[in-house]
């Protein structure tokens, strides 16, 4: 940085990763997810802030979100336990698709009706808040951890890692029609599922393979088996984009696939990764505060309820009653459960800067709604779970077979 020693750098950045962690465990013990500690601290000390950091690269910040987001994605996957969240393996993925869709639908239609928004302004904004947060859903209901029912945790889980892939390919779209009004929507169906079918089968490999290295390989050094597990992460994003695959599914699908199998110091890399993922929420989550301008969300103070209340209210919970109806297990305290557990976090923030990195008209105008959504979801939903688990009868143990409530 011109103008900064390398000590005062390097000091600096030591100090804002300390006060975030501290930052992020006073909010979790007054029942608030981690990332508010982490993105007030981020504010607190941007421009706008005591720590008067200027901080304007949307470009460097939505690099960081990418980065942080594959390696949380391989974590959550890794430390997955399959036998136990399979069983909501099947609704997850409706939901990671044709839910993430219905949300977007619905926060279209009420951002054209309530903000003025033209039908792409308004799909973009519901494309871009529609899925939920692996950072922010594995963070809390491990650090919490809820004894929920399998299928209701599974489905949770698992909704959460695979959803982002529907909801960046819907960004992406939305950003092409705006650019290049003549395409047809219907010709970017065939890429979705190249996209997804190219993510999933990359994903599949190299969670067979970075065990299998390892088996073979009997490395003598055991630090060098925490290296194969950062190759793997980010082999499974690079190579799953450079095949028009989504790097996201490779890399939480990996995670997955390697996690159920054995293999060579798995308890230490399942605990390096863990840190890892942890670093990079904390960098993620203290760069977007950065990013933002507190005074400008004073600005969006009316539309961000409106939002805020029409996804928590009416889009989350129309998506999940319809996309859970064909599963029965599922009685209407699950679905109600789930419908509330749907969090927002890092994923919706990143992707509301990629109009502002395409030059979309009133891009920052979506970021800061966006913010302001990611926070009063946080606030509101993420300290209710607990309770509303215990009100719905949800956190007690039910004898195998039985209906869901």
């Amino acid at each position: 940085m011109p103008g900064y020693s390398s000590e005062l750098v390097f000091f600096g950045i030591g100090l804002l990763l300390v006060l975030t962690v501290l930052a992020g465990s006073l909010s979790s013990r007054f029942g608030l997810p981690a990332l508010i500690g982490f993105m007030l601290l981020g504010m607190l000390a941007g421009s706008e802030g005591l720590g008067g950091i200027s901080f304007e690269s949307v470009g460097l910040a939505q690099g960081i979100g990418v980065l942080s987001l594959v390696f949380i994605l391989f974590s959550g996957g890794l430390d997955t336990i399959w036998r136990e969240v399979r069983g909501g393996a099947a609704p997850a993925l409706v939901l990671a698709t044709a839910g993430v869709m219905i949300s977007a639908a619905v926060v279209a239609v009420a951002a054209m009706w309530l903000l003025g928004f033209t039908p792409l302004q308004g799909f973009l904004l519901g494309s871009v808040i529609a899925s939920t947060d692996a950072a922010a859903v594995f963070a809390l209901m491990r650090s919490r951890n809820m004894p929920l029912h399998d299928d209701v945790k599974g489905v949770i889980e698992v909704e959460s890692g695979s959803n982002d892939p529907m909801a960046i390919f819907l960004v992406g779209a939305v950003l092409l029609l705006i650019a290049v009004p003549e395409t047809s929507p219907l010709a970017l169906v065939p890429a979705f599922g190249v996209q997804m079918a190219v993510g999933a089968v990359v994903g599949y490999a190299i969670g067979i393979g970075f065990p299998a290295l390892l088996r073979r390989a009997r490395l003598r050094v055991g630090g060098l088996a925490l290296v194969v597990s950062i190759a793997a992460a980010l082999l499974s994003y690079g190579l799953a984009g450079l095949l028009q695959g989504n790097g996201f599914l490779a890399a939480y699908m990996a995670g997955i696939v390697a996690g159920a199998r054995e293999f060579p110091s798995r308890r230490t890399i399942s605990m390096f990764q863990d840190g890892l993922a942890w670093l990079a929420q904390v960098l993620m989550f203290l760069t977007l505060g950065l990013l933002v301008f507190p005074s400008e969300l004073v600005e969006v103070l009316g539309p961000g309820l409106a939002i805020t209340a029409v996804l928590m209210f009416v889009a989350r919970p129309l998506s999940v009653f319809l996309c859970l109806a064909p599963f029965r297990r599922y009685g209407w305290r699950s679905k109600l459960f789930v419908s509330w557990a749907g969090l927002r976090g890092a994923v919706p923030i990143v992707l509301a800067t990629f109009p502002i990195v395409a030059g979309v008209p009133g891009a920052q105008s979506i970021f800061n709604i966006v913010f302001f959504v990611v926070l009063l979801s946080s606030v509101i939903q993420g300290p209710t779970l607990g309770w509303l688990a215990r009100r719905l009868g949800l956190d007690t143990p039910r004898p195998p077979g039985s209906p869901a409530r």
